[in-house]
């Protein structure tokens, strides 16, 4: 972790890696061969992110106070899908309702699919197309389950994410408010139902 961009020791760096921003979104450099890393431009979009206050955006406020800092993770990448897919979970009290899929993230065409639990594709949009071939089920889909149900146990709503790389089951993050709550869904039904789920705590 460090504070400054300058401060990086590239050399301790294995020959693959992802930087990204500890306040930020998306604000992220993939290194799959740090051979052919450009350096200035890696430097120019991590500047750029630690400017940034990710709050002021979608007004999302555990964002607001968080110190900017810069950390290195490993590269992950899946071979038998040949990407990073991200499975997320819609989860109210405990309870995984709802999951999506975003494929094809390293192309710059991200894609959404949205299914149900038994892993049924659903006729949902939401801000990206559909996937043009269907997807594989993952393996660890069951545990996906199992574990999104633990970590979402305290909170009335909250997203939990996942990856999986070659059979292994990675945690992502805990993700409060998708798209800050703006991005509607298509057909607008499931706006509806989503928010039937939702059940606030009561005011003391």
């Amino acid at each position: 972790m460090w504070d400054r961009f300058d401060d990086i020791d590239f050399d301790r760096l294995p020959n693959q890696f992802v930087l990204k921003c500890t306040h930020d979104s998306e604000g992220l450099v993939i290194v799959k061969d740090k051979s052919t890393l450009d350096i200035q431009k890696a430097k120019e979009k991590i500047e750029a992110a630690l400017k940034q206050n990710f709050y002021y955006i979608g007004r999302e406020w555990p964002y607001k106070n968080v110190e900017p800092r810069i950390i290195a993770e490993p590269y992950l990448e899946d071979h038998v899908d040949g990407e990073l897919r991200d499975y997320k979970f819609f989860c109210f009290n405990g309870q995984p309702k709802l999951m999506f899929v975003a494929s094809d993230r390293i192309k710059n065409a991200t894609k959404f699919d949205y299914y149900d639990l038994e892993f049924n594709h659903l006729n949902i949009v939401q801000k990206y197309p559909n996937a043009e071939a269907p997807l594989r089920k993952p393996v660890t889909f069951e545990k996906m389950i199992e574990f999104s149900k633990v970590l979402s146990k305290d909170f009335p709503h909250v997203r939990v994410d996942f990856y999986e790389v070659d059979g292994h089951l990675y945690f992502g993050e805990l993700t409060f408010y998708h798209f800050s709550g703006f991005m509607p869904f298509k057909p607008s039904k499931w706006d509806e139902i989503m928010g039937s789920w939702l059940t606030l705590p009561q005011k003391k």
